[in-house]
């Protein structure tokens, strides 16, 4: 006899990063539930894969009355969105955005710092997705399903302000990752926010978040990350920080490192446009 499925039967993720062909032989699986959490230029572009829904990090699902952008919102506010977007506490998430492997990073960092784990990124994104040659839909309206029962259980420690990453920067057990390019942290480039002055945090090293992407736009394999972290990081267990612009893309130094093994990891919300907006912090370059 056949016994009809529900949220409970919800796919295993097999870790935190799932290929094209995993979803696509899932997709629509009781319990699975992908989102497209596009920014910029990518939110809105018209296509997606079917039945996804928005995890809006420009409206929504980030704190518009914060300083900085894409601030974390609140565990309430948190839990209130995930419920609308129809999330249980059994349900199985797997988040893309439409760049590759950019800001679906950090909708995957904040289900992990609100207490859920059940979640994993879409390697390569919708780029992956459609070189596949797998179907997509046009947008269609916000999300109006049933609503979830998602429930935040905020971590402590995972999302991080400017006085603990300054606490981080004078501590030889911790170092501070900035996932910007090159340019942009030695300060050779303008920040792309009118008015914010460039260069980085004294005593951080540089990253850059292309760095751990192929040349297809896939997050490199666990050995490579390894090495692009160790060439970094040194041989000692350190207490990992990163940063980036807003803590959008410093997100995928945490899903590479958390892929590479490493597990104390914390992100600076806010990152460098929140320290660099505060005068009495000091800013290198070169």
């Amino acid at each position: 006899m056949t016994t009809s499925r529900s949220a409970a039967d919800a796919p295993a993720l097999p870790g935190p990063l799932v290929g094209a062909d995993w979803l696509a032989g899932r997709l629509g699986e009781p319990g699975l539930v992908v989102f497209d959490a596009s920014v910029g230029a990518h939110r809105g572009a018209g296509r997606r894969i079917p039945g996804a829904r928005p995890f809006d990090l420009d409206g929504a699902l980030s704190d518009h009355d914060a300083p900085a952008p894409h601030t974390m919102p609140g565990a309430a506010a948190f839990e209130e969105a995930l419920r609308g977007l129809g999330v249980d506490g059994t349900s199985t998430v797997v988040v893309y955005d439409g760049a590759g492997v950019y800001s679906s990073a950090r909708a995957w960092w904040m289900l992990r710092a609100m207490g859920f784990d059940r979640a994993a990124v879409l390697d390569g994104g919708l780029p992956a997705w459609t070189a596949a040659g797998l179907p997509v839909e046009e947008c269609g309206p916000a999300y109006e399903g049933p609503r979830g029962s998602f429930t935040a259980r905020p971590r402590p420690g995972l999302l991080v302000d400017f006085a603990a990453v300054g606490a981080a920067l004078a501590d030889p057990a911790a170092l501070v990752l900035d996932a910007r390019t090159r340019e942009r942290f030695t300060g050779a480039a303008p920040e792309p926010r009118p008015g914010l002055r460039g260069g980085h945090m004294p005593g951080a090293v540089n990253l850059p978040f292309g760095d751990l992407l192929s040349g297809a736009g896939l997050m490199r394999p666990a050995g490579e990350l390894r090495e692009a972290f160790a060439a970094v990081t040194g041989d000692r267990e350190r207490r990992l920080y990163f940063s980036c612009g807003s803590g959008v893309t410093a997100c995928v130094l945490a899903l590479g490192a958390t892929l590479a093994g490493y597990s104390a990891l914390a992100v600076y919300d806010g990152s460098w446009t929140d320290w660099a907006m505060r005068p009495e912090l000091p800013a290198a370059t070169g």
